[in-house]
């Protein structure tokens, strides 16, 4: 275990953990929402420092970045947990169902060994993906640090929900993000991924006002964020708060692999398009449909 960086100490030995925008106030002896935090006598402590639960070489097209080391791999690695609980999750074997049953995993890997590994196989970068790299912000921070010494780019894969204390901590060594944007209504934050949507245009103004390179992904989900409203309201942030140049992925939604969606159908082809299109007609350059 490792104490948390980011977090108060309140009375009665509470604490209110500030890693994400949730802000979770946590009692003696109880986890924070993403389940990997937990407040033993007034001190908090991530339960997953060192713990991979996933550890894997990606073209770096796959997290996606598209205008990032173009046509080069990354090392990817999470551990489990989430601060969302995304009904339509795809990685919910290692984001969501431990969080459901108590169960922290992972092969224990040092933050010296991450950079290493990454070093021996000729690897540019270091990806903090498949789950949501804010609830292991403590062992993150130390790979990311050796990392950059080393001369290693550190990549973001996330929801963007974090609070303003973990971009401060983190933005120095950062090279890029790929952030969601699951929908421009905040009712679909509140209901399929128990969260908020101000939090995360948040980060994503502060971002730009740090000039890390940023990359947009949204999963289209039939009926429930595929309005023509919604694909106008995205592209329209995109372009006013972070550029015309800014790439926009839209991905296909495939319900028989998510976790609690399996009844809506996969995303039709055309949706995708005329998400395109409209992201097209409002300025952006670089639209790229994913997942087909």
């Amino acid at each position: 275990m490792e104490e948390v960086l980011l977090y108060k100490r309140l009375s009665d030995k509470k604490v209110q953990c500030q890693s994400c925008a949730h802000y979770c106030v946590i009692e003696n002896n109880e986890r924070g929402k993403c389940n990997v935090k937990e407040n033993k006598n007034g001190k908090l402590f991530s339960l997953v420092y060192g713990k991979v639960a996933a550890l894997s070489v990606d073209p770096i097209e796959k997290k996606p970045l598209f205008h990032f080391l173009p046509g080069t791999y990354s090392l990817s690695f999470c551990t489990v947990g989430c601060n969302f609980k995304c009904l339509n999750c795809q990685n919910y074997n290692i984001s969501q169902i431990p969080r459901e049953n108590n169960d922290i995993f992972g092969k224990d890997l040092s933050p010296e060994k991450m950079v290493s590994i990454a070093l021996e196989n000729n690897l540019p970068s270091i990806s903090y993906t498949y789950t949501e790299p804010a609830i292991f912000l403590e062992y993150a921070l130390k790979v990311m640090k050796l990392a950059r010494k080393k001369g290693l780019k550190n990549v973001w894969v996330s929801n963007g929900f974090w609070s303003q204390e973990l971009f401060n901590l983190i933005y120095p060594y950062l090279d890029a993000v790929n952030i969601d944007i699951k929908s421009s209504e905040d009712s679909f934050y509140i209901k399929y991924c128990g969260a908020k949507l101000k939090p995360v245009l948040d980060t994503l103004k502060r971002l730009k006002e740090k000039r890390i390179w940023t990359e947009i992904t949204t999963l289209v989900i039939p009926t429930l964020n595929d309005q023509e409203k919604v694909f106008k309201e995205i592209a329209n942030f995109i372009k006013n708060e972070l550029g015309e140049e800014t790439p926009w992925h839209i991905d296909r939604f495939f319900g028989s692999i998510s976790w609690k969606l399996q009844n809506i159908p996969d995303t039709p082809i055309k949706i995708l398009e005329k998400a395109k299109q409209i992201g097209k007609k409002v300025g952006l350059k670089n639209i790229y449909i994913g997942n087909i």
